[in-house]
């Protein structure tokens, strides 16, 4: 749980204390998932955020037509679940899927709710993870709606510059909001007027 504790003193001003950090430890529920294991499924009710300690996963959703739209990735030290059907415990419309074996931390929206209530630090460190998360959404619906395919792209990298090397083009494409093959051109492009890239998206 060391990574956890650096986690959670990094995103508030002073270090968790010992009882604090019990507290927050007591209220999740470790949890391994295999790769291509699934931790919720369309239609079911997301009864757990999870916390990232290791691995890769992607939420997801299918369409009529059986095709794919990737909402989210999430590596080390993020958050994974519909936050929506945790809240409302309404069905979600997600899948959240492992894409690497996965260690994670979960716990229910009544268990973060109580931590809230109760734990200072923790309050002051989800303060910190919505304003972050809200700003992150309003940037990723600007870009949707006023940049280009490459803009978008390019931003991706130099704000999540590991996930060349965890994601496929597939997904990473999916992500964007852009077909896997213009995604193909754009690197082929940048690749041709900046060589030294090359290490970065091989």
């Amino acid at each position: 749980m060391h990574a956890f504790r650096s986690y959670i003193d990094a995103g508030i001003s002073t270090p968790v204390s010992d009882a604090d950090f019990a507290r927050i430890c007591a209220a999740f529920t470790p949890k391994k998932l295999r790769k291509k294991a699934f931790l919720l499924r369309a239609g079911e009710v997301c009864k757990h955020f999870a916390f990232v300690l290791a691995g890769a996963l992607r939420m997801y959703s299918v369409n009529e037509k059986g095709g794919e739209h990737v909402l989210s990735l999430g590596v080390e030290n993020w958050w994974v679940g519909d936050r929506e059907s945790c809240v409302l415990l309404t069905p979600s419309r997600y899948y959240v899927e492992a894409l690497e074996d996965a260690s994670l931390l979960l716990i229910t929206h009544a268990q973060m709710q109580e931590l809230l209530c109760t734990v200072p630090a923790w309050a002051d460190l989800m303060r910190g993870l919505d304003h972050r998360h809200n700003i992150a959404t309003q940037k990723r619906l600007e870009a949707a709606i006023s940049s280009t395919a490459e803009e978008r792209y390019v931003a991706f990298r130099a704000q999540h510059p590991t996930f060349e090397r965890r994601f496929s083009q597939q997904l990473i494409a999916s992500y964007l909001g852009i077909l896997p093959e213009t995604l193909s051109r754009i690197r082929t492009r940048l690749l041709a007027a900046k060589p030294q890239l090359a290490e970065v998206l091989s």
